[in-house]
């Protein structure tokens, strides 16, 4: 694979309860820029190293495939693969990722979210049933050299919101638990 042609997230997480959500969306609301609605049904097929999921963008009548090379407190940084499908495609994607018996979990998640561009770094902010409030913080990068510089920019803009970022083991901790709560439905 080129390296001109990577996509690598560097990405954080934070949770919160629904008064600090709407401080942050009346605090993006006024200073960053306003990308728009962005909610998405998202299939997700949990591996044990890597995060494959069928992406249904409701709010811009979209779909595609990702391939996450890594998976959530793993690490910040996300190399992605991601391939655009027909929104009429979405289905027969998720049954045949089912059938290829990858020993995957599958885990249905509807995302209501908004997405703003602050300070350099896209933020989302979202609600779903398995995380609750939340925001993802992220920075692309195409060379991995650039991750330190795009995390402590990262860190930088969460002081200025006032969040805690989620640390790996946090995260590992919580998205364990979440797929275990989802299987028991």
């Amino acid at each position: 694979m080129k390296q001109e042609n990577r996509q690598i997230e560097i990405e954080f997480r934070s949770r919160f309860d629904k008064n600090k959500y709407q401080k942050l969306k009346a605090f993006l609301k006024k200073n960053a820029k306003d990308l728009g609605q962005d909610n998405k049904n998202v299939f997700f097929f949990i591996l044990s190293n890597k995060l494959l999921k069928v992406v249904n963008n409701l709010s811009k009548k979209t779909a595609k495939i990702v391939l996450k090379l890594n998976k959530i407190g793993y690490g910040s940084d996300f190399e992605e693969i991601e391939i655009p499908i027909n929104t009429s495609d979405i289905s027969d994607s998720v049954k045949m990722f089912s059938y290829l018996n990858l020993k995957a979990d599958l885990i249905e998640s509807f995302q209501e979210r908004h997405n703003y561009l602050y300070e350099e770094a896209e933020i989302a902010l979202k609600y779903s049933d398995h995380w609750g409030y939340h925001l993802e913080i992220e920075i692309m990068i195409s060379d991995i050299s650039d991750k330190e510089n795009a995390e402590q920019k990262i860190k930088e803009i969460a002081q200025k919101l006032d969040i805690e970022l989620m640390t790996d083991q946090e995260l590992k901790e919580f998205t364990q638990k979440a797929e275990k709560d989802y299987k028991r439905r």
